[in-house]
C-alpha cells in the first residue's frame, strides 16, 4: 500500500507526531494539518486515499468536516478521538465516517483498520460479481447466496440486508445507516424491524445464532459484519 496517501487531521502534536512516524515506518505517504480550515484545503489539493480525523479541532467539530467531505467524496474516513460517548460515535458514523477508534489507541489496531478500509474502498463499477466471506458466497448478478455450498432461501429484505453487510465488511454500521440503506428513507427509527431481521438472518448463516461469528452487535451503535478472508 505504498502508493496510498493518508491525510491526518489532528491538533494534538504528540498524537500527530506518532501517526507521522508510524506511517513513515510502514511506508504510507501522508500529509497532516491541525484544523478544519486547512483540512479542507489540503483535501482538495492532495486528493488523499484515506482520512484520519480527530473530532475536537480548534476551529470546529470534526463531524462538520466529515459531512463536507462526504458531499463530494466516498473515500474512507477513520475517526480517531478521545470521545468515548456512544452518542458521539453514532453521530460521527452517521455523518459519514467509516470507522471510529478511541484514544488511547493501539497502533497495530489502527493500521489494521486502515488496511481494511483501503481494501474495501472499491468503486461499484469495479465490484466483481461474486463476494466471498468465510463460508458465505454471494453472486450479485444472479442474486444467489450460498452458505457451506448450499443455496440459501432468503426473503427480499433478508437478501438486501445480507448484501449490504457483505458490501461493507468489518465496518461499524449504525442502526440508522442500515435502516436507511435497506428499508429506505423514513425507516431510520424502526429499530424493531432491524433487530427482527438480524435475528432471522443469524439463524440462517450462523453456527450458533446466540454467539454469532458474522453479524456482531456493536452495543448501542449498530452492527459489524466480520469477514476475515
Amino acid at each position: 500500500m505504498k502508493n496510498y496517501l493518508i491525510q491526518i487531521v489532528e491538533d494534538d502534536p504528540s498524537v500527530k507526531k506518532l501517526l507521522e512516524i508510524t506511517f513513515k515506518e510502514y511506508e504510507f505517504n501522508h500529509v497532516s494539518c491541525e484544523n478544519k480550515k486547512n483540512a479542507m484545503m489540503m483535501f482538495l489539493s492532495y486528493s488523499p486515499n484515506l482520512l484520519i480525523v480527530d473530532l475536537g479541532l480548534p476551529d470546529g467539530d470534526g463531524k462538520e468536516f466529515i459531512k463536507q467531505v462526504r458531499e463530494i467524496s466516498k473515500l474512507p474516513i477513520v475517526v480517531l478521538s478521545a470521545r468515548h460517548d456512544e452518542k458521539e460515535i453514532v453521530a460521527a458514523l452517521d455523518a459519514g465516517a467509516d470507522d471510529y477508534i478511541t484514544k488511547p489507541f493501539s497502533v497495530n489496531e489502527l493500521l489494521a483498520r486502515i488496511r481494511a478500509n483501503l481494501r474495501r474502498n472499491i468503486s461499484h463499477e469495479d465490484l466483481c460479481s461474486k463476494i466471498i466471506c468465510g463460508e458465505l458466497e454471494m453472486d450479485i448478478a444472479s442474486r444467489d447466496i450460498f452458505y457451506k455450498s448450499e443455496q440459501l432461501k432468503l426473503t427480499p429484505i433478508e437478501y438486501e440486508l445480507l448484501k449490504y453487510f457483505l458490501l461493507n465488511p468489518n465496518k461499524t454500521l449504525t442502526h440508522k445507516q442500515i435502516l436507511k440503506e435497506v428499508w429506505g428513507i423514513g425507516y431510520q427509527n424502526e429499530m424493531q424491524y432491524l433487530r427482527t431481521y438480524v435475528n432471522t438472518l443469524r439463524k440462517k448463516i450462523e453456527q450458533n445464532s446466540t454467539r454469532p461469528n458474522y453479524i456482531k452487535t456493536e452495543s448501542g451503535i449498530g452492527y459489524r459484519f466480520c469477514c476475515n478472508n
